[in-house]
């Protein structure tokens, strides 16, 4: 950890940027070419230098002042303790030859929230360049790029951005033809905008339990659930676990049912090497975030029909004509993507082979720290099912008072989250589902989402704290 502390003064600004934040620590230690140290710059620093005109290419060493607090090694406690302030909360630690070799840091309220965006690439750069090119609404270079670049990765031809995940699924419902008087299957375990936009839709949404092993939508219950109204399945890739897409398009195609792919938690997820996004009529994603990867808010429609296409860009842009402008043939939405998002998402989408990389890593950290424990099962990796690490998905055992452990985790400054309420115990859905989903309750009972972050900075204390509780 301590070599992500460290910086040369001949480093950039944006050099000791990227350092602070890959160590989510808000703090730098600067060293000289004999590796001594020097000094200590903090991203206020950074952020109060650029204000009085410095550009980002300018060395470090010409933003130190000199003055700078640090430890020794074998200090007391008490003295470190003493040297932390309002305005200094991370301190060096150095040996005799005055090189650091760790750093001090007083946690009185720790806090580790569940998901952390991690924006160590080409973000700032490409959301400068944006910027300074003066396209910052809805149209520019980048949401081409993204859009182009992101179906590809999703094995689809198309890829239409959004401002939302929510309603990257009200346009594939609207596109799709689905309103009054059609049923749509939705899993119990979900989000509440997987249902949600079947009611603005104005369609019926149909309630379903799910799979034990897997956390999806179960395709038995959804061939229970069809009747002659029903028009669209939408199966969610919860927690990014891939849904069974084999046979939930062999019952679309028996049923002649149309297919949304829920994708919002699982980017690069697949089923029998192929991409979820790319099974059903239209794939949806979201960018929020907590996701994978992110543009802040945004979204995603996927598909490789080349007129779905066509009728999302139209609604997602007022309905207006694509060749006759401000001429109108249909009601439109105005769910687009800005210029400056987009440009975020281009370089998030560069890096999410590593973001899988780090990610699936830290829930590896987490098993090895808890292997020796029964109270704990990790979710699992199913045949022809390549699921991704969203979020550290956990069962605790049914000896373990859920809630109770959640409250234990947050007085030690872990924020862990529970599984989503099943749809059905909420009043407002309820009459939508007309079976026991008995699986949903059990899974939503003792389910639990752990802190996961590309970086692995915090992953030893998260660990602690679980194994002593």
């Amino acid at each position: 950890m301590i070599q992500k502390m460290i910086c040369k003064k001949t480093d950039s600004l944006i050099q000791a940027m990227k350092i602070i934040n890959e160590n989510a620590m808000g703090v730098v230690f600067v060293i000289d070419d004999k590796s001594k140290l020097c000094g200590v710059i903090t991203d206020g620093d950074i952020r109060r230098s650029l204000l009085n005109d410095f550009g980002l290419d300018v060395k470090i060493e010409r933003i130190l002042t000199g003055e700078f607090t640090f430890g020794k090694v074998g200090e007391s406690y008490d003295s470190l303790l003493k040297k932390i302030s309002h305005k200094v909360k991370v301190i060096p630690i150095v040996n005799e030859k005055q090189n650091v070799v760790d750093f001090f840091e007083y946690k009185q309220n720790v806090y580790f929230p569940v998901a952390i965006p991690n924006l160590n690439g080409n973000e700032f750069k490409y959301l400068t360049d944006a910027f300074m090119s003066t396209w910052i609404s809805s149209s520019g270079e980048y949401i081409v790029r993204f859009e182009e670049e992101f179906s590809k990765y999703s094995d689809c031809k198309y890829g239409v951005a959004v401002s939302n995940g929510t309603v990257a699924l009200h346009l594939a419902l609207v596109v799709l033809g689905i309103g009054e008087g059609d049923e749509v299957i939705v899993p119990d375990l979900t989000f509440a905008a997987t249902i949600n936009t079947v009611l603005h839709a104005g369609a019926t949404p149909v309630i379903v339990d799910v799979e034990e092993d897997s956390w999806c939508i179960d395709p038995k219950a959804i061939e229970r659930a069809i009747t002659p109204k029903t028009k669209a399945i939408i199966p969610v890739h919860l927690y990014g676990q891939s849904c069974d897409m084999a046979t939930i398009m062999e019952i679309a195609k028996q049923y002649n049912l149309k297919v949304i792919e829920d994708c919002a938690e699982a980017h690069g997820a697949m089923f029998d090497g192929k991409k979820v996004g790319s099974f059903g009529d239209i794939g949806c994603f979201s960018f929020y975030g907590n996701k994978v990867i992110t543009t802040g808010e945004g979204g995603m429609c996927t598909t490789n029909n080349e007129e779905l296409n066509s009728k999302i860009r139209v609604l997602r842009d007022h309905g207006m004509s694509k060749t006759k402008r401000y001429w109108h043939d249909v009601v439109g939405y105005n769910y687009r993507l800005t210029n400056l998002q987009a440009a975020i998402g281009v370089a998030q989408l560069e890096r999410i082979d590593n973001i899988h990389t780090n990610r699936r890593q830290y829930e590896n950290s987490y098993k090895e720290v808890l292997k020796d424990t029964k109270s704990f099962t990790f979710q699992k990796d199913l045949p022809n099912r390549q699921r991704i690490t969203w979020l550290v998905s956990i069962l605790l055992d049914d000896s373990i008072d859920r809630d109770s452990y959640i409250l234990k985790l947050k007085n030690h400054g872990i924020d862990a989250r529970p599984f989503f309420y099943p749809l059905s115990d909420m009043e407002i859905y309820a009459k939508y589902c007309k079976e026991d989903t008995k699986i949903s309750h059990k899974l939503s009972k003792i389910g639990l989402n752990l802190p996961t972050y590309e970086t692995l900075k915090s992953a030893d204390e998260i660990q602690k704290v679980l194994k002593d509780i």
